[in-house]
């Protein structure tokens, strides 16, 4: 037994039991030959060693960062070469996860937290990608000069702190890059909630205070450098001081945790005012976050200013009576614990063409991004299960803020008439109806411009 400094390629072999099921012998035949022919040679030509070896996937030591990223690199751009004649869904493609640290040899084998954060990261790959810790970003990005995109920091299993992580894409846009290098000066921090649970919530900005409530999926680093969220995000922070939290489940507070319920949102959404220190702010909530929101403010009417709602509803898909929206949901149920962990996109995409169909490509490929690395499919289908029996019409009457509600008129996520219905609860509330489709705005849309302009007249008048 030895301890040494090693970097530690993880990689396996995307959809194996699908491929072997539909192709065995070919498949193993094709894999034998990627081994003997490309991925064997090219980590001994980079002093390589295969630790261990399983029917998809390989461990491998190198004696540096530079070495194994080379070794990572040549064989994914030779893979893909090797394999673009065949059929898509029955292609053979790697994941890899590179890390680097302090690890122990023992009988062959290799063991220690850099191992496990290797592992990891191989899992949050995309297909035919490359996912580093922070250190091997360092180490390797001005010697290979190499474009990669800043996923921010991950929550992994059974590892306690967030990895910032990065990844490599034969497909990386340039203009991605741009976004992740931008500077940033959000801070991020971490309390308590009363079961334990642990949050994340950050603040950018200067000016009054604005508190943003959990919706759909937050990751509060990534986010911030999307080309969905970040700009619009930016524009919350450009006259206040915007405070956002990851709800419990997702993002970088803790994924394991016994109660996903509106009444822990709302209770997380109590801790972190009071870890921020919070007396008196406004309160902007988006699509279920209208419904925290709401409940918020009638708990807590000390501290709510005002209301601004985009996107929301009193009651969820499961309590609107509609045979429709149940069927909608359940379609959503089984894209979730059915295929949200697939390499395949088309499940997540059954979701962002529904939240954002009037924006482009590559605010598409954000969102869904976004939604790969925010939460697992376990979490995700609680999370819209506690959406869809949301209800809170009783608590809208109560409310007492002044309030502005906010609503695409093509809205296909929540339906326009979610919207009136909300405003029409809440006592004196104004509705704006915002142009386009999307459920949740991105910049360069009519409903982008509009959404700024109605919500800073109001914030003006009444969130400060």
């Amino acid at each position: 037994m030895h301890r040494q400094l090693a970097a530690i390629l993880a990689t396996d072999m995307v959809g194996y039991s699908r491929l072997m099921q539909a192709d065995e012998l070919g498949t193993i035949h094709r894999q034998k030959a990627h081994r003997k022919e490309l991925i064997d040679p090219e980590i001994a030509r980079n002093r390589g060693r295969i630790v261990k070896t399983t029917g998809d996937g390989l461990l491998v030591t190198f004696p540096s960062a530079t070495d194994a990223f080379r070794a990572a690199l040549t064989i994914q751009r030779g893979m893909r070469a090797r394999e673009n004649d065949t059929p898509e869904d029955t292609r053979i493609r790697y994941r890899m996860g590179l890390n680097v640290g302090d690890v122990v040899f023992d009988d062959g084998d290799v063991f220690g937290d850099a191992v496990n954060v290797a592992s990891r990261l191989e899992a949050l790959s995309e297909p035919g990608g490359i996912c580093v810790s922070d250190v091997i970003f360092r180490l390797v990005q001005d010697g290979l000069d190499e474009p990669f995109k800043n996923l921010g920091s991950q929550r992994v299993k059974n590892i306690a702190r967030p990895i910032p992580v990065w990844q490599w894409t034969p497909e990386t846009d340039p203009e991605d890059i741009a976004i992740t290098e931008a500077p940033l000066n959000q801070r991020v921090q971490f309390c308590i909630a009363p079961d334990g649970v642990q949050i994340a919530f950050a603040r950018v900005g200067k000016g009054p205070p604005l508190l943003k409530a959990p919706n759909w999926l937050n990751h509060i680093e990534y986010e911030w450098r999307s080309a969905v969220w970040g700009p619009f995000l930016a524009g919350l922070a450009k006259d206040h001081e915007l405070i956002r939290f990851d709800q419990r489940g997702g993002g970088l507070s803790d994924w394991e945790v016994d109660e996903i319920s509106q009444t822990a949102m709302v209770s997380d959404m109590a801790t972190v005012v009071d870890a921020a220190r919070l007396e008196r702010f406004a309160l902007f909530g988006v699509s279920q976050g209208c419904s925290f929101s709401i409940r918020y403010a009638v708990e807590h009417p000390e501290k709510v200013r005002c209301l601004v709602l985009l996107g929301g509803f009193a009651r969820g898909a499961l309590k609107r009576g509609s045979d429709e929206q149940s069927k909608l949901f359940e379609a959503s149920q089984t894209m979730i614990t059915q295929g949200w962990g697939s390499p395949n996109p088309v499940y997540r995409q059954f979701f962002t063409s529904a939240f954002i169909p009037d924006a482009t490509e590559r605010q598409k490929a954000g969102f869904d991004e976004l939604q790969r690395v925010s939460v697992g499919p376990g979490n995700l289908a609680r999370i819209n299960r506690m959406n869809a029996m949301v209800d809170t019409q009783h608590l809208a009457r109560q409310v007492r803020a002044p309030t502005m509600v906010l609503h695409a008129e093509g809205d296909r996520r929540v339906p326009l008439e979610e919207g009136r219905r909300l405003a029409a609860l809440i006592p004196g509330a104004r509705f704006v109806n915002l142009k386009g489709n999307n459920h949740a705005l991105v910049e360069g849309t009519p409903a982008f411009d509009q959404f700024f302009t109605e919500v800073s007249a109001f914030l003006s008048e009444h969130g400060s």
